[in-house]
C-alpha cells in the first residue's frame, strides 16, 4: 500500500510554522488549512542579507499571512549573532557545515517560540526547497525540540503531493516577490 505524501503525527492540530519565505511558506499554509491543521507564522531569519532583501521577504510573508487572516509572529532580525555563529563556516558549500549551525541557529528560536507560545509542535518552510537538505534540517529539528521542554518538530518533506507545483501556481497568484538565493550573504550567487 502507498504511503501518504504527508504524514500528520497523532494529535497534531496546531503547529508554529517557521517560514523562511512567503513563497516556500503558501502551498504548506494552504495544505495545513485544508487539513485542519491551525498554522502560525514564525518569521525568524536573521541570516538574510542584505537587510533591505530581509525586509522584502518579512513583508510578503506578513502579506501573505494577513491574506488568509492567520497568526504571524516577526522574530528579531539579530545578523551580526548569526554571522557569530557560523563564524569559522563562511566557505562552506551549501547543504555543507554553515548550512547545519544555520538551522539549528533558526530552529532553536522557533522551538522556544513555540514553547512561549504553549504550541507544542514546530515545522519549517526549509523542507520544501530542493536547495536544502532534508538531513540536516530534521537533525535541527529534533535537536532543537529536544533542547526544549515540551516542543516537538514535526519533520516533513514539503517537496511531496504536489505542493511544490502547488507553490509555483500561489507564486504566481499572488505575485510574491521570489528571491534567487538562499539568503546569506554566503549563498549569494556570482552571477547576481
Amino acid at each position: 500500500m502507498k504511503q501518504p505524501a504527508i504524514i500528520v503525527p497523532e494529535g497534531l492540530h496546531e503547529v508554529l510554522l517557521h517560514a523562511c519565505c512567503a513563497p516556500c511558506s503558501s502551498a504548506i499554509v494552504e495544505w495545513l488549512l485544508a487539513h485542519d491543521i491551525t498554522p502560525t507564522i514564525y518569521y525568524f531569519n536573521p541570516n538574510i542579507y542584505p537587510q533591505e532583501e530581509y525586509l522584502i521577504r518579512k513583508q510578503e510573508s506578513m502579506r501573505h499571512a494577513e491574506s488568509l487572516g492567520i497568526r504571524w509572529i516577526d522574530g528579531d532580525y539579530d545578523h551580526a549573532q548569526w554571522l557569530q555563529s557560523v563564524c569559522g563556516l563562511e566557505h562552506e558549500p551549501e547543504r555543507g557545515g554553515r548550512c547545519a549551525v544555520c538551522f539549528r541557529h533558526r530552529l532553536l528560536a522557533t522551538a522556544r517560540m513555540a514553547q512561549q507560545q504553549g504550541i507544542a509542535w514546530f515545522a519549517t518552510t526549509l523542507a520544501s526547497s530542493r536547495w536544502k537538505s532534508l538531513e540536516q534540517i530534521e537533525a535541527a529539528g529534533r535537536w532543537a525540540a529536544a533542547q526544549v521542554e515540551g516542543t516537538q518538530f514535526w519533520a516533513q518533506n514539503w517537496r511531496k503531493g504536489g505542493l511544490q507545483q502547488r507553490r509555483n501556481q500561489l507564486l504566481r497568484q499572488y505575485d510574491f516577490y521570489n528571491q534567487q538565493y538562499c539568503g546569506c550573504e554566503f549563498s549569494i550567487p556570482k552571477t547576481y
